[in-house]
């Protein structure tokens, strides 16, 4: 409690825990926060390359609904896309997610015994 009342700790925790809150709302999180938009990286995981409609087949939304949410996967940096004449295929960028979810715990590594570092009763 004593360092909560220091003003100089009372601001880094508050730069800390501000950090860590801005990281747990980026988009890679918001992207996986939505039940069809993990089903449709565990399907990308499972099958690889796969078009719209192979994805929709095994889904129950609309296609259009599920290209929303593969443009919104694409936008967080998860997915992949690749044009082919008439249709666009798509592929989970695995190198981009191990990458940001490392990043993102080093960060929180960086910032959490500031902020919370637990194991204070």
């Amino acid at each position: 409690m004593a360092a909560a009342s220091n003003p100089a700790s009372a601001r880094v925790r508050r730069q800390a825990a501000t950090r860590c809150a801005e990281i747990l709302d980026s988009e890679l999180f918001k992207a996986l926060c939505e039940p069809v938009r993990i089903e449709l990286v565990r399907l990308l995981m499972a099958h690889g390359r796969s078009d719209l409609g192979a994805l929709a087949a095994e889904l129950p939304q609309d296609a259009s609904v599920i290209s929303r949410h593969l443009a919104l996967l694409h936008r967080a940096g998860l997915v992949r896309r690749e044009k082919r004449g008439r249709h666009v295929l798509y592929e989970l960028d695995g190198p981009a997610l191990l990458s940001r979810v490392e990043g993102i715990a080093g960060e929180l590594r960086r910032a959490i015994p500031f902020c919370c570092p637990g194991g204070e009763r």
